[in-house]
């Protein structure tokens, strides 16, 4: 028979072995877990990405289009959307997310806080709040007048790019609207972001599959028509800037691919720089909401992805509305997401007219601005 001794050491290893094993039971008393809200800020922002106070803000705003708490089981607004932030900041997967130190739910508990902070996010009354091109001619003065401050660069008002975000390939099943074989190596989703001097999104289109040409999301964005409206009325001081991926416009202009002239050679490394904040913004976004990086794989389906695209690019704004800084020793990462981009032929028309057009009015700009250096 074992002594005293055997019995207790026996005893040490089993309870380590528990302690060790141990996951959180979903209904377990949620009061034993850390408040997210007595962290320090800096450590707050690490995991949420928002500051105390504005993810407050955004709890308030959201809870009208969230389901309400009709048991003491359910859990509240605060909990739904603090969960679904802690899986856009890290991008891990849901059962993470649930046994974090913050929560103790279960996976399927996760999903439909994903899901549901998600479809609220991107109901068209909030989501329009927050991602909105300007409206009429004193925005559009602003914005213009601010990335002249900023870059020297007039008659700019944002700068247009695309960038790839990473998913599980969609199902081969050819009934279905966007099929398997034209998602980039099965793996990216094409989305259209243009942002002002201040990196903030004005116009976000997550729609397409990866093997969309840049060109043809843009002839079917909301903006292209918009823009293109605004010269034809008379209003020709006001353009975006893309690079040579774009049809050059003379409300989208692009840099010259052989320049030859120093006018020519200043006016590339202006639209080089003024554009570059395009791309620092799409690295800030991913970098903030790191469930957009390609390692990270969203595992949805694609029109979820695209809801949970827009949802990043909400808070994305929000962060930048209110100055909240990246989390202590982020790095922006490369936007191009090392994705194979297949180049099909230009599906758009080219408009001679529009691309005269667009050929004076960059020539004007060239000349100006060599004027003014």
């Amino acid at each position: 028979m074992a002594n005293f001794d055997d019995l207790a050491g026996l005893f040490a290893i089993g309870n380590l072995e528990n302690q060790i094993n141990f996951q959180p039971h979903p209904r377990i008393n949620r009061q034993r877990f850390c408040d997210a809200f007595e962290i320090s800020d800096a450590a707050f922002i690490k995991n949420f990405r928002l500051s105390k106070d504005l993810a407050k803000k955004l709890i308030k705003e959201l809870d009208p289009y969230l389901k309400p708490q009709m048991r003491s089981s359910d859990l509240d607004s605060t909990t739904k959307v603090l969960i679904a932030l802690d899986f856009y900041a890290t991008g891990c997967y849901q059962t993470p997310v649930g046994n974090s130190k913050f929560f103790a739910v279960s996976q399927p508990s996760v999903s439909r806080c994903l899901e549901e902070v998600t479809s609220a996010l991107n109901n068209e009354n909030f989501f329009f709040k927050w991602v909105k091109f300007p409206s009429n001619i004193k925005e559009l003065r602003k914005v213009r007048s601010e990335f002249y401050m900023a870059t020297g660069f007039q008659g700019c008002i944002g700068c247009i790019d695309c960038t790839h975000v990473a998913i599980v390939p969609p199902s081969k099943d050819p009934l279905n609207t966007n099929p398997e074989y034209i998602y980039v190596n099965r793996k990216g989703y094409h989305s259209i972001n243009i942002c002002d001097v201040n990196l903030k999104i004005m116009n976000v289109n997550a729609l397409f599959p990866g093997s969309t040409n840049d060109a043809y999301i843009w002839s079917n964005s909301n903006v292209q028509p918009v823009v293109k409206e605004l010269y034809n009325n008379g209003h020709k001081g006001y353009f975006l800037l893309g690079d040579s991926g774009y049809p050059l416009r003379p409300w989208l202009l692009t840099p010259i691919n052989n320049p030859i002239t120093e006018a020519e050679k200043y006016y590339n490394t202006k639209h080089m720089s003024t554009r570059s904040l395009i791309e620092r913004c799409n690295g800030v976004l991913k970098m903030r909401f790191r469930c957009l990086l390609k390692h990270r794989f969203l595992h949805y389906h694609p029109k979820k992805a695209t809801q949970i695209i827009n949802a990043c690019t909400i808070l994305h704004n929000m962060c930048i509305i209110y100055n909240i800084p990246l989390p202590t020793g982020d790095d922006l990462v490369e936007t191009d997401m090392g994705i194979f981009q297949q180049h099909f032929p230009n599906v758009i028309q080219h408009k001679e007219h529009d691309l005269i057009q667009g050929k004076h009015v960059r020539s004007a700009v060239i000349n100006y601005m060599y004027r003014n250096r």
